[in-house]
């Protein structure tokens, strides 16, 4: 399975992706669960049908119709406040795990689905707090800048 996560130390790196839309989640926006899905429903602009949970948002990631972009970064910036209220520690955990599937899910989708590929990648800004959820949960992820960390 190739890497889906990827940590970036600044901004700067987002170059390696200039052929991508990116979409900033802000962490500070977003330090709840439902904050979150409350600030990613307006940013990728979500159908109103939008259940405000992890199997909708699994759902509409897998979907993504509405978005002409045929190549997709999302940038989650301020990770030290990202899901950091949230009163469940293995929502955030769960919600990785999602992202990292639904990714690697876009890269095997058949032709035949009547379905147009996209290339869905989640970035994250470096911070310990995320590269060491993402370690402890065996999520591999690589830096931008290169060095890849499998993480089991």
């Amino acid at each position: 399975m190739s890497v889906n996560i990827y940590v970036a130390r600044s901004e700067a790196d987002l170059k390696k992706f200039s052929d991508f839309a990116i979409v900033k989640i802000e962490g500070q926006k977003s330090k709840t669960l439902r904050q979150f899905y409350e600030h990613i429903a307006e940013v990728l602009d979500f159908p109103d049908y939008f259940g405000f949970n992890l199997d909708s948002l699994d759902e509409l990631l897998n979907d993504l119709e509405w978005i002409e972009d045929h190549k997709l970064a999302l940038y989650f910036c301020h990770t030290e406040d990202f899901v950091s209220q949230e009163r469940n520690p293995d929502k955030l955990s769960n919600l990785l795990h999602m992202l990292d599937a639904t990714a690697e899910d876009w890269k095997w989708l058949d032709e035949e689905e009547d379905v147009f590929a996209k290339e869905l990648v989640f970035i994250f800004e470096d911070s310990s707090r995320l590269r060491e959820l993402l370690k402890q949960e065996e999520i591999g992820f690589e830096y931008i800048s290169g060095e890849a960390d499998s993480a089991g």
